[in-house]
C-alpha cells in the first residue's frame, strides 16, 4: 500500500505528464513544493515499486501500473468532490481541500457505495472525467471558449482551472457548468469576448477566463 506522500507524487506525475507520458523532475518538484533532490529520491522509490521509469537527466515516465494507480487516486478525489456537492450541498469552490484528504482512504467499498449513491457520475463538479474502477479515463473532446467564433452558441461543460479563486470568480459572474452562452463578439486587440447568458445581455470575459472555460458548441 502506497504512503500518502507516494500517492501525491503519483498523482502529480499523472497530471504533469505530456502527450508522451513524460514529466520532468523540476516540474514535479515545483508542483509539490519540494527540492529537486527530494523529488529525485521519491521517484527512485516509485521506480523500485514498478510505478515509473527514470534515468538521470531524462524525464520520468509512469508505467502502466503507475498510471492505473494514479488514476484510481484521482477517481477517489473526484468522486469525493461530487459527493460533497451533490449530497452535502458544499459549493464547488469548497471541496478540493477536503477531497485531498479523503482520496488517501484505502476502503474500496466506501467509494463504491459513494459512486452508487450518486448514480455513477462520469464527471466531477468541475466537469473533469471520473476514472472508472479500472483506472480508465474517458476523453471529453472539448474546446475552450476562446476558440469559439462570434455568432456561435455553446454550453460550459468543464473547466481547465478549478482553483478556489477562479471558482469564486465564476460564482460572482453567475457562470457554472451547464450555462449556455451566445458569443456576441471577440476583441481583436486582446481576444476578450462579449457574451450573453441567462439574464445577462452583454458580459465581457477576458482571454484568460475564456481559455479556462471548456465548452461544447451547439450545431
Amino acid at each position: 500500500m502506497a504512503s500518502i506522500t507516494e500517492e501525491n507524487y503519483l498523482k502529480a506525475l499523472f497530471n504533469l505528464s505530456n502527450n508522451q507520458g513524460e514529466a520532468s523532475i523540476s516540474d514535479l518538484a515545483n508542483q509539490l513544493g519540494v527540492s529537486m533532490p527530494t523529488a529525485n529520491s521519491m521517484v527512485k522509490t516509485l521506480q523500485k515499486q514498478g510505478l515509473c521509469r527514470y534515468e538521470k537527466y531524462k524525464p520520468v515516465v509512469l508505467t502502466e501500473q503507475g498510471k492505473k494507480a494514479a488514476a484510481l487516486i484521482i477517481r477517489k478525489h473526484r468522486l469525493t468532490e461530487m459527493f460533497l456537492v451533490n449530497k452535502m450541498d458544499f459549493g464547488w469552490e469548497e471541496v478540493h481541500e477536503i477531497a485531498e484528504q479523503v482520496e488517501h482512504i484505502h476502503a474500496p467499498k466506501f467509494f463504491e457505495r459513494m459512486d452508487e449513491m450518486m448514480g455513477f457520475p462520469t464527471v466531477d463538479p468541475h466537469g473533469s472525467p471520473i476514472p472508472d474502477k479500472q483506472g480508465r479515463i474517458q476523453e471529453l473532446h472539448l474546446k475552450s471558449l476562446s476558440e469559439a467564433a462570434p455568432g456561435q452558441e455553446a454550453v460550459i461543460a468543464a473547466l481547465s482551472d478549478s482553483s478556489a479563486e477562479f471558482l469564486a470568480y465564476l460564482n460572482s459572474r453567475q457562470l457554472s457548468l451547464g450555462t449556455e452562452l451566445k458569443i456576441l463578439s471577440k476583441e481583436s486587440f486582446d481576444q476578450s469576448m462579449t457574451v450573453a447568458y441567462g439574464e445577462k445581455e452583454r458580459e465581457s470575459l477576458s482571454q484568460k477566463v475564456c481559455e479556462k472555460l471548456l465548452i461544447r458548441i451547439f450545431d
